[in-house]
């Protein structure tokens, strides 16, 4: 796999974070709405922790905690369903380019110098992008809220009221049942009190009054006075302010913005061009593709609160990236901030180190503790009970069986109390805080009793874990169990039918095994979770494979080559034009000059068409050029249409103004049916003139002329 700009553990790390929901007052939001932010967007640069924090397992051993984000967003907040998901996923990767100057990646290898990518950026933005559509399941826990902000602002008539009005809202959502989404973490949701302060327009000394009230109320560790907005929009205007939002707000746009603007307007041309748009003779395209020797086969949602009057302004992380996603203006970008200062950065900063470690680690420690206390008086019993009836009666060990051989109980739910539910739950609230050591030793005991129930989702679920968990252990106690992540990753697809979770396991054992220089094995899995479901998914993991295959310690050179190709196919399928062009410009290195002659004729062909799509017209003749002046072994109907193409290619291009310098061309069939010579008759205005001789010496001109 290319380098990533992420260590694996921070890969991992920021994939599995603590969720908080945020629940605010209309005048709340209108006070970071002169930013042009909502509140989650407002906190979004401030959610890594700058410094260690610690909490004590059920043994009373001090756990640290270092370098934690957590996610904040709109308790409305639903995840992109399929389709809106897929569309996503592709502008994401659409719209991330290799940048400008980017570094190449000189590799020698035998008689080979490639220059290939030293890095994916549009991977890891849609591996990001998919990460964090992940929906909230049964199974685990992990995507499910912990906390909820209530952020009420302090020029409301009696804050208290309205903290309290919150507070009835999310007690509704989560216990009422009329909804399933979102989901809960634990019954107990931690809330936190937020009073949000406009310092341009606010009484400070009223502010102070009221936050005095909520500590009494609420404690001091449970509530936070927010001051923000401590200039006017209009007051320092020339002033360059840093704009920490546009990272998270266009994170697809990071590496090029201005090919974000580009693509906006020019994708649904280019990437949805027929062949008569192409220029390119339609029964040409069909012959070729049918004789090519190398061509491969080719709502509203009712579980969502959404009726209560907090919805428009709880509810903006849902709709803010589909907007981005189909602005296609090309307007100045909004600016944000513009009210804050360098002093409210530091405030925002503040609050969010305050409510992590004197709210929200303390409150998942104090879970923590219960739910050991619980298992312990739960299980102990029951356990020890259901081992001797399994003696008495000649049980033992549940015997080992293959993911075809056992039932199929995917469906399977749990009830919330269920012991087992409550092992997974201690699980993912470990994991969540670093807590490996404990989080694999839960992941384990979970897994033996799903598997004994043959819940198998739940077991799969436990299976990746636990992998995971023993991978970040400090120290390594154990060796990372891939075998773990491979049932996990066949339970899900086989058996679940859930190609999400899936690819879930994918990428995180995939990164695991490249980090252990285990390249083959990488390579391996990223093949096997390609498939005919999704062109995108498929044609990164195929170029991912390959970059494992030219990363070996012996470089597999022909494999990585032959992969891109793959790769540069799935891209054209998928419609993402500009990476299936770098695809196979990448794999022409191997096959140049070394005798693959269809091979060749098949990357220069294909790499002609693309970038004729791409209205790169000099480039286009330059590939289809390549293909007819070197001796060929296509056969004659084939020379004939590339002869065509080439032709109208460099008729509609500007090349007209290079005179043609290359030889006379002779095309022939092993039968002899006919010669087909192409010459140049004028390189002034490059005309030509296709002589077709068949064997009765019958002559037939074409003129072509610019």
């Amino acid at each position: 796999m290319a380098q990533c700009v992420q260590s694996v553990q921070e890969f991992i790390q920021d994939s599995f974070v603590p969720m908080v929901a945020v629940l605010c007052s209309e005048d709340a939001e209108r006070v970071t709405r002169k930013n042009n932010l909502s509140f989650p967007e407002l906190l979004r640069p401030f959610c890594r922790l700058t410094s260690e924090g610690h909490l004590r397992d059920p043994n009373n051993q001090v756990v640290v905690v270092k370098g934690l984000r957590i996610s904040v967003t709109g308790i409305n907040t639903r995840p992109p369903q399929s389709p809106e998901l897929h569309r996503l996923l592709s502008q994401a990767v659409s719209v991330c380019q290799p940048p400008e100057g980017s570094p190449a990646n000189v590799i020698a290898a035998g008689d080979y110098d490639l220059n290939i990518s030293a890095t994916t950026p549009w991977f890891e933005t849609y591996r990001e992008n998919f990460l964090q559509s992940m929906p909230a399941s049964e199974h685990e826990f992990l995507n499910h809220y912990l906390a909820c902000m209530l952020v009420v602002s302090s020029r409301e008539a009696v804050p208290t009221e309205q903290f309290l009005k919150l507070s009835q809202e999310q007690h509704r959502i989560q216990h009422s049942g009329e909804y399933t989404h979102p989901k809960w973490f634990i019954p107990n949701t931690l809330k936190y009190y937020v009073l949000l302060h406009d310092i341009s327009e606010g009484d400070e000394q009223r502010a102070d009054s009221v936050y005095e009230d909520m500590k009494q109320r609420y404690g001091t560790q449970g509530c936070y006075l927010l001051k923000i907005n401590s200039r006017s929009g209009s007051t320092g205007a020339d002033e360059q302010m840093p704009d920490p939002w546009s990272q998270y707000l266009h994170k697809t746009s990071i590496h090029n913005p201005e090919l974000y603007e580009e693509s906006a307007v020019s994708n649904a041309v280019e990437n949805n061009i027929g062949a008569e748009e192409d220029g390119l003779n339609p029964s040409i395209r069909d012959g070729v593709s049918e004789t090519h020797p190398l061509q491969l086969d080719h709502p509203t949602d009712a579980g969502y609160p959404g009726n209560n009057a907090s919805q428009s302004v709880n509810n903006v992380d849902e709709t803010r990236p589909q907007k981005q996603a189909s602005g296609t203006s090309h307007t100045s970008p909004t600016p944000r901030g513009t009210c804050l200062t360098l002093n409210d950065h530091d405030h925002m900063r503040q609050f969010i180190q305050e409510f992590t470690f004197r709210g929200l680690l303390p409150h998942i420690e104090k879970n923590i503790r219960q739910l050991n206390d619980q298992l312990v008086s739960r299980k102990g019993l029951s356990r020890s009970l259901f081992s001797a009836t399994k003696k008495l009666f000649g049980g033992g060990k549940v015997p080992e069986k293959s993911i075809a051989e056992l039932k199929n109980t995917a469906g399977l739910l749990y009830p919330s109390e269920a012991p087992e539910l409550q092992i997974r739950k201690m699980a993912d609230l470990c994991f969540l805080v670093q807590h490996y050591e404990l989080a694999y030793n839960c992941y384990h005991t979970a897994k033996k009793d799903f598997l004994s129930d043959q819940a198998m989702l739940y077991a799969a679920g436990a299976l990746e874990m636990a992998a995971v968990a023993a991978f970040l252990q400090s120290g390594a106690p154990r060796p990372y169990p891939a075998h773990y992540m491979d049932t996990a990753i066949q339970t899900y697809r086989d058996v679940c039918k859930n190609m999400l979770l899936a690819e879930r396991c994918c990428l995180l054992s995939a990164e695991i095994l490249k980090s252990q220089v285990k390249f083959s094995d990488a390579a391996t899995l990223l093949i096997k979770m390609t498939s005919e479901d999704s062109d995108l998914r498929s044609a990164l993991l195929l170029e991912q494979a390959a970059h494992c295959f030219i990363n070996m310690r012996s470089p597999m050179v022909r494999k990585f080559a032959f992969h891109m190709i793959l790769a540069g196919h799935r891209f054209s399928k998928a419609e993402q034009k500009r990476h299936a062009l770098r695809c196979y410009s990448q794999a022409l290195q191997v096959y140049k000059g070394k005798g693959w002659t269809l091979a060749e004729d098949h990357i220069n062909f294909t790499i002609g068409r693309q970038s004729f799509t791409l209205r790169q017209p000099e480039n286009a003749v330059a590939a289809f050029r390549h293909i007819l002046i070197n001796d060929s072994k296509q056969s004659a109907v084939q020379q004939a249409a590339f002869l065509r193409e080439y032709l109208y290619v460099y008729k509609v291009s500007n090349s007209h103004r290079n005179p043609i310098t290359y030889d006379l061309r002779l095309i022939h069939t092993k039968t002899d049916d006919y010669i087909i010579i192409m010459s140049p008759l004028d390189a002034t205005n490059a005309s030509f003139v296709m002589v077709c001789v068949n064997r009765i010496n019958t002559f037939h001109y074409t003129k072509y002329t610019k």
